[in-house]
């Protein structure tokens, strides 16, 4: 495993992988059988951490696990079990030859880590307290763990505030209807929540969670692993399979969970959970829109957003959660594309993947600065490398709606307009930010306008300045989003051709140094103050005064006026 000493190291470099075809299914040896866990009540599950994915993915910190309610029993020993009941999912047999040595290894790693370390010493009973979820998975597969899930048998705010004392950090109640704290220990970079246990053992709690991946605990104090559904061993076979019949039914937002970590953690569905999802997928848009928001954050800012799409729309949840985008399929373009519209949406967004992967190629000497630019924090915990690929998503999301022939040929007139209020839809029904939504419309709106310059090259510093500011404060980011759609658009129209789409890149190199520019240094001080202005050409505040305004700010940057004369007489004329 790069990067980390995992068992279940591995993961393949490329960024596009290719899908890999399933494992010979083996007699699992001496498998034991859990029963089938009871009927209970809906429980919201998932993670609230959304971190960003570090350069180095062989020691990424997860994006969010897969359940957040944890639990813990009277004994964190795995105990023979009961019969198999009818929903647990025991179909594929498997090998599990290399079991043990996942076990000490796994177990070996939560140990070492830093933030188990400090937690244990911060409590006085570590042995009543379970290590769960992502963290445990994480340490399988040689992450760096310094996210912790921790299931506790007694208050779960009294065992916070002791940790946060410890660590002199600050916990807070996170969720009163489940009984969960949160330990933010900034100085550490560690996440730590702390939730009451469910149910009466340990393997009760498990029961009720998402997947086998995380229904997998460690004792904090020590000890065998709590693995009652083979966890591990499907992390080492690549298998994401359902813990029960009813996972989809007890909480439909893992049907879009299971993409998200399929993708993430380069595993294959389990074709019995498959089935399950898609005939649960219809339900994938009944969770709260900032729940599915979650979700796709994560999936489209995660390592591989492409394959996370591509199971969405297998399992069916694309069409209940992004139906518009749904329509994008089988909608025919013109000359200058060789795709559909979802097609090409799918290679703008692989593109844009290119785009980020290769900044030097698509910005010179610039690329460091706009590394920088997205991975800023925008808004709802995404960054603007992760809303840039949203961006990719919805650029074209109007399309269908404004399709039409023009003297012949196919074309959609004012599609980015109206894609910006298809958005406005969207980001409500997922309840997002007015930021995020309108920085997501200015994507959309604005990704034509660059490609509408390349015949005026080389553009005078006016239409430069015009640019600017008519897409402030997504200049750099639709600069990109242009890019990744010419790349992607390869008919035989004009607008395809080697020289048009060089033509472009040369643009949006330049308009990004531009772009940098002005966010860094901002437009023109106005030699003249609005009120001088009024003044001097006897003009009221209102809509002229405005014009003035703009046309002084704009001759100012284009160097035409330099001092207070200057600006006066440009006016008068």
């Amino acid at each position: 495993m790069e990067g980390g000493g995992g068992y279940l190291g591995g993961r393949r470099p490329a960024r596009l992988r290719r899908r890999r075809p399933p494992r010979p299914q083996q007699q699992r040896r001496g498998s034991r059988r859990r029963q089938a866990p009871p009927a209970r009540r809906h429980r919201l599950d998932g993670q609230h951490h959304d971190r960003p994915w570090p350069r180095d993915r062989g020691r990424a910190r997860r994006r969010g696990g897969p359940d957040r309610q944890p639990g813990r029993g009277d004994d964190p020993r795995r105990g023979d079990g009961g019969a198999v009941g009818d929903d647990q999912l025991r179909g594929d047999l498997r090998d599990l030859g290399a079991g043990a040595a996942a076990v000490r290894l796994t177990a070996e790693s939560l140990a070492d880590a830093p933030v188990v370390a400090a937690v244990r010493g911060a409590l006085a009973k570590p042995e009543e307290v379970w290590i769960v979820g992502g963290a445990v998975r994480d340490a399988a597969l040689g992450r760096e763990v310094a996210d912790l899930d921790l299931a506790v048998a007694g208050d779960p705010g009294t065992i916070a505030k002791a940790i946060a004392s410890k660590l002199d950090e600050h916990a807070f109640e996170l969720s009163a209807e489940f009984g969960t704290w949160r330990v933010m220990a900034k100085s550490h970079g560690w996440q730590i929540d702390v939730t009451s246990l469910r149910g009466e053992t340990i393997d009760a709690d498990l029961a009720e969670r998402d997947f086998t991946i995380g229904a997998i605990a460690a004792p904090l104090g020590g000890g065998e692993l709590v693995d009652p559904y083979a966890g591990l061993t499907d992390l080492t076979d690549r298998r994401l399979r359902a813990v029960s019949e009813r996972s989809f039914d007890e909480d439909p937002l893992r049907l879009l969970r299971a993409p998200r970590l399929a993708a993430e953690l380069e595993l294959e569905i389990e074709p019995r959970t498959s089935d399950l999802a898609r005939a649960a997928a219809p339900r994938a848009a009944d969770p709260a829109g900032e729940r599915q928001l979650a979700e796709l954050r994560q999936l489209l800012g995660g390592p591989d957003p492409l394959r996370g799409l591509e199971l969405m729309g297998e399992l069916g949840v694309t069409a209940a959660v992004l139906p518009e985008f749904e329509t994008l399929r089988g909608v025919e373009q013109g000359p200058n594309h060789h795709l559909d519209v979802y097609d090409h949406t799918i290679a703008v967004l692989e593109h844009t993947l290119e785009v980020e992967a290769d900044l030097e190629r698509f910005a010179g000497e610039r690329a460091a600065e706009v590394e920088a630019l997205l991975d800023e924090p925008l808004a709802d915990e995404i960054s603007r490398r992760a809303a840039l690929r949203f961006g990719a998503l919805f650029h074209d999301i109007a399309k269908p709606a404004t399709k039409a022939e023009f003297n012949g040929f196919v074309g959609f007139k004012g599609h980015d307009r109206v894609g910006a209020e298809v958005i406005a839809g969207i980001c409500k029904r997922l309840r997002a930010s007015r930021k995020l939504t309108q920085h997501l419309q200015g994507l959309t709106l604005h990704h034509l306008r660059l490609g509408f310059l390349i015949p005026e090259m080389p553009l005078s510093p006016r239409r430069v300045h015009a640019y600017l500011r008519a897409t402030e404060p997504v200049a750099v980011d639709v600069t990109l989003l242009t890019v990744a759609d010419r790349l992607s658009a390869r008919g035989a129209g004009p607008i395809a051709a080697p020289e048009m789409v060089a033509a472009h890149l040369q643009l949006a190199r330049e308009m990004i140094a531009a772009a940098l520019d002005w966010r860094r240094e901002g437009p023109p001080q106005p030699l003249l103050r609005g009120d001088e202005i009024a003044a001097e050409l006897g003009i009221e505040p209102g809509p002229e005064l405005g014009s003035a305004l703009a046309e002084l700010e704009a001759a100012q940057y284009a160097g035409e006026v330099t001092d207070r004369a200057g600006a006066l007489q440009h006016l008068r004329r």
